[in-house]
């Protein structure tokens, strides 16, 4: 399978295209990933709040993969922030994935006792046991803080990213601190018709590629990392298969039409914050 590789600010480089693991099922995520690992996946984005990660070790370990041709992420949650609290959680999630160490790390929300659990994974990472640290569902103000007021900035922030909404520029806005985008839910997770919008489909007839391939296409040319989902091998190997064909500038600029302006999620908006803050043991 072919790749592109994205280096973050000390050096270490991620595969573009990786594989998501959102909402599979713990009993299924073993085999899905088996089959994904088979199809040539090797970047793999879980999180402690998926609670699919042991199964996600047990494919890995069944896989017999060289520990260091697999990148692996994962992250902590808000239940677990706090100094003390990370540096525990982090060993629960070395023990499920069955590895001495994971190749980025993220906090997965700007909720809560932010600047405790980012000194825990600073210090991870100065012992080694983190390869890049970074942070998940930041805003540009909560990160330009989170930059401004840590001794090691973070690599990476994963954000929404898709058709529909685009957060334009944040590329940009993000390199400014020597950091880079992660996608989550590139396919808009199959809403608003998403996969019959006229403009993606005819530029996927343009270049022989179905709607999914033009998005994540889309997505890698704007220099962001993104791991679609699926559970279904054919779908794994559609996904996979973008790295043989350019949109042209046009294209993309057609691409900014679809722009709504409206997230899947919306993870600055109070009732979200207070959903997280009551629902965190």
């Amino acid at each position: 399978m072919k790749n592109e590789f994205v280096k973050l600010s000390n050096g270490v480089e991620i595969p573009q295209l990786g594989f998501g693991v959102f909402q599979i099922p713990p009993e299924e995520t073993k085999n899905v990933v088996k089959k994904a690992i088979e199809v040539g996946y090797r970047h793999f984005d879980t999180a402690q709040a998926y609670f699919n990660e042991a199964e996600i070790g047990e494919a890995i370990k069944e896989s017999k993969i060289p520990r260091e041709d697999l990148f692996i992420t994962t992250k902590v949650w808000v239940s677990s922030y706090g100094y003390e609290e990370t540096k525990k959680a982090f060993q629960e999630s070395l023990d499920k994935l069955q590895t001495d160490y994971v190749d980025l790390y993220l906090l997965h929300q700007c909720i809560g006792d932010v600047y405790s659990s980012w000194r825990a994974v600073e210090d991870l990472y100065k012992e080694g046991k983190i390869k890049a640290i970074g942070v998940c569902n930041f805003t540009h103000g909560r990160f330009t803080d989170l930059c401004l007021n840590s001794k090691i900035k973070p690599m990476v922030n994963q954000i929404e990213i898709n058709p529909f909404y685009q957060q334009e520029g944040t590329e940009d806005f993000h390199g400014e601190f020597d950091a880079v985008v992660e996608a989550w839910g590139p396919l808009a997770e199959g809403k608003d018709g998403i996969f019959t919008n006229p403009i993606l489909s005819e530029i996927g007839d343009k270049y022989g590629k179905t709607v999914a391939q033009v998005i994540l296409r889309w997505i890698i040319q704007r220099g962001i990392i993104v791991f679609p989902k699926s559970t279904k091998e054919s779908r794994m190997i559609e996904n996979a298969d973008v790295f043989d064909f350019q949109l042209s500038d046009d294209d993309m600029e057609k691409i900014k039409e679809i722009e709504t302006g409206v997230p899947i999620v919306e993870i600055d908006d109070p009732d979200f914050i207070k959903y997280i803050c009551s629902n965190i043991a």
